[in-house]
C-alpha cells in the first residue's frame, strides 16, 4: 500500500467509527435557496435532524446568528451534554460570492479553512435545510445535512419534503438522524 491509500483508509476508517456520513466519488452540488436573504436568516434556528457529525454529541442543539458590523454573520453553537453541561462555540459566516449569497463559508478556528455551509431551502418563519460536504483527494467526500426549526418542533409534513429535497439532491437521507429536543429549559 502506498502511503496515500493507509492515509485514504485511515481516514475513511476515522470517519466511520465517528459515524460520519462519507460517499465515494465528489460531493454532490445541489442547488440552493434563490435570492437567499440572510438578514431574514438571523436569529436562532433548533436544530430537528442531521447527518451524523463528530462535533455534536449533546442534545437541545441549536446556532444563533447575528449580524456583525464588517458584513459577516455571528455563529453561536450550543448543544447540552449528557452530564448536564452546556457546551457552546463561536465562529464567522461569511457570503463566499454575491450572486449566491445561499453559499457561505463558516470558520470555528483560526487559520482552518472555512467550511461550507449551503441553504438548501428555507422560508425564514419555520424551517431552513442546509448542507455541508468536503472532499478528499476526489476519492470520497464527507457530508452533514441539518433540518431546523425556529422551534424545537417541526411537523412531519415539513420534514418530508426537506428529506425529499435533499434526497434529489443526492444525500443519503436514511442516515439522518433525529435530535433530542426535550428537556431543554436550561438552554434558554
Amino acid at each position: 500500500m502506498t502511503a496515500l491509500q493507509v492515509l485514504v483508509v485511515l481516514h475513511l476508517t476515522a470517519a466511520a467509527a465517528d459515524a460520519q456520513t462519507f460517499q465515494g466519488g465528489n460531493c454532490p452540488q445541489p442547488s440552493v435557496q434563490e435570492d437567499f436573504n440572510v438578514t431574514k436568516y438571523m436569529g436562532t434556528w433548533y436544530e430537528i435532524e442531521k447527518l451524523p457529525a463528530v462535533f455534536e454529541r449533546g442534545k437541545c442543539n441549536q446556532a444563533t446568528y447575528s449580524p456583525l458590523t464588517d458584513g459577516t454573520v455571528s455563529v453561536h453553537n450550543s448543544e447540552l451534554l449528557s452530564n448536564g453541561k452546556i457546551t457552546s462555540i463561536e465562529g464567522v459566516a461569511k457570503v463566499q460570492n454575491s450572486t449566491q449569497p445561499a453559499i457561505l463559508g463558516v470558520s470555528f478556528f483560526k487559520g482552518v479553512p472555512d467550511a461550507p455551509y449551503w441553504v438548501l431551502s428555507t422560508d425564514y418563519q419555520s424551517y431552513a435545510l442546509v448542507y455541508s460536504c468536503s472532499d478528499y483527494l476526489g476519492f470520497f467526500h464527507i457530508d452533514f445535512a441539518w433540518i431546523l426549526a425556529r422551534t424545537r418542533v417541526l411537523t412531519e409534513d415539513v420534514i418530508g419534503k426537506l428529506h425529499e429535497r435533499l434526497a434529489s439532491a443526492g444525500v443519503n437521507t436514511n442516515c439522518l438522524t433525529v435530535t433530542d429536543q426535550t428537556g431543554c429549559d436550561v438552554m434558554t
